[in-house]
């Protein structure tokens, strides 16, 4: 074998108890490993396949979920068709956001509900089986082949490149168990399959090459087990033991040191290598211990203990020791175009508790403040929320008029109205207007772990009664104490003027202007003068003020007489 190829050691497993080193780590679950990426290798195929249009066929099939939500990112996604199907019983929704070339097939039926931004009428409901391999000669029936096909468990993510999704060989779809990564016109994230790891604390550098252990129990599934180094890696060890029956396939030439108890296949070769001793303890302790006895060394550099749930699995060494997040799903734009399935039920009540729902034959009064929840539970157990967009109404008449609706968002927490939503409204803007049969419509968006999608529109009739006018009550003025004051000082200065401008008038003129001081003076007591002129006294006398006046008179005129004398 050429030096740049494996060089492989395969000795007899020495169980050296007593020299062995006793550090070793517990293992723990994490759901991302920091030595290896484990993919599981599941059917699939890859074919040339194109139709007459030009228009490519891709089958995706659902194995296992977890997550209950995906993503299909296809806008930059070449005409297609795209058959989706999956044999999990509960629902799995996928929110798309899709160009006009793709057409969605689902099964007549199926738990795989699509949502989203695509194109008007872009998802199509078809009878076909959901066995991998029937679908295929269905698919090859319908639409002349099948450009491929890929398995996935626990989906997150599909997106497309918007490169050609054809592969240069056959036109016919053989399944095989295959590397979805290899495909590289789409691009699919799975959730990462917990394992069960650990590595001694606190690490030790390692002369030479780094020692990695790889452990799968007795009781776990007898599988295939292909592992991938990077081709610029750094020398490395391994310890591989499994179950008898596990074949372990080093696909691509490393610097390798590896020691296994199942059989392996190396690049190159086409027989397997058995190993001449199993290990038949499979405790992670006694494992450890195993591996550091037979490389000879004082510690290792990690420590994987793998589950398989499949036939076969792919293990891609990484060179970081950095813990990676897994991506989130994209963010689905709102669009207006109507959703595949989202039934939704809209319920009103007169009051913020919503505990008393409106009949629907009832009359809502339009100056009353209405409350309203929407809600949908479509989705099996999985725990959506729901977001109002925008509210309109619109007249029931011959003439039609719609009017926008603003609305106020009520609280509504998970608990308290799973998959709901909660507003409050109010309709005095149609009080002006004459019709009283109203069509409410609100438009609303489906979430799921802050990633929405649109989720329809929801409709209800409304019956709208004007209120009773009445009519308005004179005001009432109610002043305080600087009012009244106020008041009584301006009546009081007003009057001092007026009393002073009159009596600068008589001041000039000597007469009253516009009033008559001698008859308001006569009947006024303590105003004994009058300007006004004497009125002439009357001749005809009493015959008391007669005699009166005649002595007065006769001692007026003797006194001249007198004088004169």
């Amino acid at each position: 074998m050429e030096g740049h190829m494996l060089l492989f050691v395969l000795l007899p497993c020495i169980a050296a108890a007593a020299s062995a080193p006793s550090q070793t780590c517990d293992p723990r679950q994490h759901n991302d490993n920091r030595w290896f990426s484990v993919t599981e290798m599941l059917p699939g195929c890859w074919t040339s396949f194109v139709t007459g249009d030009n228009v490519e066929i891709h089958i995706i099939h659902i194995d296992i979920t977890e997550q209950g939500v995906f993503s299909l990112e296809m806008a930059n996604a070449r005409p297609m068709n795209l058959i989706l199907t999956s044999s999990e019983p509960k629902v799995i929704t996928g929110l798309q956001n899709s160009s006009d070339g793709v057409n969605i097939y689902v099964k007549t039926n199926s738990t795989v509900v699509i949502l989203g931004n695509g194109p008007n009428n872009n998802v199509h409901k078809l009878d076909f089986p959901t066995q991998i391999e029937e679908l295929v000669k269905w698919a090859t029936q319908k639409f002349g082949g099948v450009t491929s096909l890929t398995t996935v468990n626990n989906l997150m993510r599909l997106s497309t490149t918007g490169t050609a999704g054809t592969n240069s060989g056959s036109r016919y779809c053989t399944l095989r168990n295959e590397d979805a990564s290899e495909k590289h016109f789409i691009k699919v994230e799975n959730q990462p399959q917990p394992l069960m790891s650990c590595s001694p604390q606190p690490q030790t550098p390692l002369e030479g090459a780094e020692l990695h252990i790889i452990n799968i129990p007795e009781n776990a599934n007898i599988c295939n087990v292909s592992i991938r180094g990077r081709e610029d890696a750094r020398k490395i060890k391994l310890f591989l033991r499994g179950p008898q029956g596990t074949t372990w396939t080093i696909l691509n030439a490393l610097y390798i040191q590896i020691k296994s108890n199942n059989d392996i296949i190396l690049p190159g070769l086409t027989n397997k290598i058995t190993p001449p001793d199993p290990v038949n303890s499979d405790s992670a302790i006694d494992v450890q211990r195993t591996a550091l006895g037979f490389f000879k060394v004082s510690t290792f550099t990690s420590y994987t203990e793998l589950r398989p749930t499949s036939a076969a699995v792919l293990l891609v060494k990484s060179d970081t020791v950095e813990v990676t997040e897994k991506p989130l799903p994209p963010v689905i734009p709102i669009t207006t175009n109507p959703p595949a399935q989202m039934p939704l039920l809209m319920q009103l009540y007169n009051s913020p508790d919503y505990r008393s729902p409106l009949d629907p034959k009832t009359k809502v009064q339009s100056n009353k403040r209405i409350y309203a929840e929407i809600s949908g539970n479509i989705l099996g157990n999985l725990v959506l929320t729901i977001k109002v967009v925008s509210c309109v109404v619109r007249s029931n008449g011959t003439c039609p008029v719609a009017k926008e609706l603003p609305f106020r968002t009520e609280a509504c927490s998970s608990s308290s109205c799973p998959n709901s939503a909660r507003l409050s409204f109010s309709l005095d803007q149609l009080q002006e207007l004459t019709s009283t049969t109203w069509g409410l419509e609100c438009s609303v968006q489906v979430c799921y772990s802050e990633k929405c999608a649109d989720g329809g529109r929801v409709k209800r009739n409304l019956e709208v009664t004007q209120p009773c006018l009445q009519q308005p009550a004179p005001p009432c003025f109610d002043f305080g104490l600087p009012g009244v004051l106020g008041i009584a000082f301006g009546g009081f200065l007003i009057g001092v003027l007026l009393i002073g401008a009159l009596w600068f008038i008589k001041i000039k003129t000597g007469y009253p202007t516009g009033i008559d001081m001698s008859s308001t003076a006569a009947g006024l007591p303590g105003c004994p003068c009058s300007g006004a002129k004497r009125q002439p006294v009357s001749d005809n006398l009493s015959p008391s003020e007669n005699s009166s006046a005649n002595a007065s008179i006769g001692s007026t005129k003797s006194t001249p007489t007198s004088s004169m004398a």
